[in-house]
């Protein structure tokens, strides 16, 4: 049977190409609103931190009809390290439109994302997003991404994928970029004519392969995924079986069942082959189960989710103002809560470590971990987090590292301090050229040299550069990368800092609090200028005294100080240091917190 009135597509794109602007405005065309419905843009980013951010952080489902035909579409996100989401929600759909940015071009994201469709099978649009840009490089781009399917060894089919010119924000698309048209139109039309209609046996058993997790205040779990065979239907007996044996197969009754109309979830009786069902009433479901009628045992195979590259120790917090602001500080609670976040992010790896207090937690990058941490400081948890290490791994007896490909958009008078900073974090550059005003440069350096690197990148090009990363391969160790030059200022008592005590420890370098916040022994409390660590007194008061003295009564001027965000703590902290996340505070601490015990410890590790 071939469903000829559906179409499963998703949109894969670099970060910040627009795919969640077009898929509003794809949304509004499709007359989903109403004509005096007040819509937020980018509708489909309901995540508070997603909105805070301006990234997609978590693929979502949405659906539209064009010509009695549905729609079923899924937004994506587009940094590397959600990558992940992107690779299990390729199972679900049977084409994708690739989004391309009319100036940037083929980006990092663009070949990872494309590479596993390709992988699949999947027919391809190329949507040329933006094109009302005046710096506008459309044909450009258009050969960029001729040349990326070459070297991605795509089939004749999938080189020959139409091109579709458009602008996302203002709701018009063409098959050329000189005439633009007057709607979407074009782009609608060609996603039914090239992507092909789902198809399968609707007489035979069911079968519903679970792509996605999703949870409800109300119904607990819900599990998304396609009907691969046959129908399911609601309050039928299935039985939920594993392709890879991780769990045994086990019986149990869909409760809900739901198919995706706009933005919201329409109940229904059922749904047969090639529809994107959510439904709940299976407690335990993970992503890459089948749901399978009670005849018919028989698992799907489930896409291979790529390993991840770098990993953190999580950590009961045990520091002077531990228990003071949140509500989950048990390392029980800890556990429960991160296990618990493997069920929906299949990326992410959870292991005990030698302590009965800390984790193991590895992703894909610093910021998917630092999500997750934003997430749980949010939820009330209280915990201490370690430095980003990158995991090795032993390849025909040579330890090997994960190697980042990293992509690089500056002015051309900070390219020099760009190329000395890479060249010492053991970058090996593989091209450079013009784009516009602008150089682009090209390299693969090894992902623990990047720790520490995006906050100092942008200094150096003084917010003007553009930064983009995703994982490459695993290549030998690359040998020794020296960590950061400066030292932490590191306070020498517990107490409430002044602005006398801050005023002499702002000489030594850059503070990162202000006066009257409460610190303790062994709270970083700014940087060194120079290399190593100092301590400093910024609880010291002024001695007062009944006598004058000309000048010493002038106001103490400060510097404002550096608030540092989570990414920015995560990466500033040392191998001696953690960051300590509440949900109201982020503060960088010495994991010895007494100063004469930590010149101990140092003396004896160089010994």
């Amino acid at each position: 049977m071939i469903r000829e009135d559906l179409r499963n597509i998703a949109i894969i794109a670099h970060v910040d190409h627009g795919k969640t602007t077009l898929v509003d405005e794809m949304l509004k065309q499709s007359g989903i609103f109403r004509e005096n419905q007040v819509v937020n843009d980018r509708v489909m980013d309901n995540n508070d931190i997603e909105r805070e951010r301006g990234i997609t952080i978590l693929a979502k489902n949405t659906a539209i009809v064009y010509n009695d035909v549905k729609i079923n579409i899924i937004d994506t996100p587009g940094h590397a390290d959600f990558s992940g989401e992107v690779e299990r929600i390729l199972k679900m759909v049977n084409g994708v439109l690739l989004l391309v940015d009319s100036f940037e071009g083929t980006m990092p994201q663009t070949r990872f994302v494309l590479e596993k469709a390709l992988e699949l099978g999947h027919k391809i649009i190329v949507v040329v997003n933006k094109t009302d840009r005046p710096d506008a490089r459309n044909h450009e781009v258009v050969d960029e991404v001729l040349e990326l399917l070459l070297d991605l060894d795509a089939t004749e089919e999938q080189i020959d994928s139409p091109v579709i010119f458009c602008s996302g924000r203002n709701g018009v698309a063409s098959l050329s970029p000189d005439h633009m048209g007057t709607d979407f139109r074009p782009l609608f039309d060609k996603i039914i004519e090239h992507i092909p209609a789902p198809e399968g046996d609707e007489n035979g058993e069911t079968q519903v392969l679970v792509s996605s997790i999703d949870y409800n205040d109300y119904v607990g779990r819900m599990a998304i995924g396609r009907v691969e065979r046959g129908v399911i239907r609601h309050n039928q007996e299935v039985v939920v079986c594993d392709y890879l044996n991780r769990s045994k197969p086990f019986k149990a009754k869909v409760v809900s069942l739901n198919q995706f109309e706009g933005l919201n979830r329409v109940s229904v009786d059922s749904a047969k082959v090639g529809d994107i069902v959510s439904f709940s009433g299976i407690e335990n479901i993970t992503i890459g189960q089948t749901v399978c009628s009670v005849n018919a045992v028989e698992p799907l195979p489930f896409v291979k989710i790529s390993d991840p590259t770098v990993e953190m120790t999580f950590s009961v917090n045990d520091s002077p103002f531990a228990g003071r602001e949140g509500k989950f500080v048990t390392s029980r609670q800890i556990r429960d809560r991160l296990y618990r976040e493997t069920l929906k992010d299949v990326s992410l790896k959870v292991s005990e470590s030698d302590s009965n207090d800390s984790f193991n937690v590895a992703g894909r990058g610093e910021m998917h971990l630092s999500i997750l941490i934003e997430n749980m400081r949010r939820e009330g948890y209280e915990l201490s987090v370690s430095t980003p290490r990158v995991l090795y791994k032993e390849i025909d007896g040579v330890k090997c590292e994960p190697v980042e490909r990293v992509v690089i958009d500056v002015p051309e008078n900070y390219l020099g301090s760009v190329m000395e900073k890479l060249g010492k974090r053991k970058g090996e550059l593989l091209e450079m050229h013009p784009i516009g005003s602008r150089t682009r440069v090209e390299f693969l350096v090894p992902a623990r040299g990047l720790f520490g690197y995006r906050s100092e990148f942008m200094t150096d090009t003084k917010g003007e550069g553009v930064l983009n990363t995703v994982f490459d391969s695993y290549k030998p160790y690359f040998g020794d990368i020296s960590k950061r030059a400066q030292g932490s200022l590191v306070a020498f008592e517990t107490g409430v800092s002044v602005a006398y005590g801050l005023y002499n420890a702002q000489e030594r370098g850059e503070l990162f609090i202000g006066a009257a916040v409460p610190v303790y022994e062994g709270m970083v409390v700014g940087s060194n200028a120079k290399a190593g660590d100092m301590v400093v007194n910024v609880c010291k008061k002024k001695q007062l005294t009944n006598m004058r003295a000309s000048g010493s009564d002038d106001a103490l001027r400060l510097v404002p100080p550096r608030n540092m965000s989570l990414e920015e703590s995560l990466e500033f902290i040392n191998d001696d240091e953690l960051v300590e996340v509440t949900p109201k505070n982020i503060r960088i601490r010495k994991i010895i917190l007494n100063s004469e015990a930590r010149a101990k410890s140092q003396s004896r590790l160089k010994k």
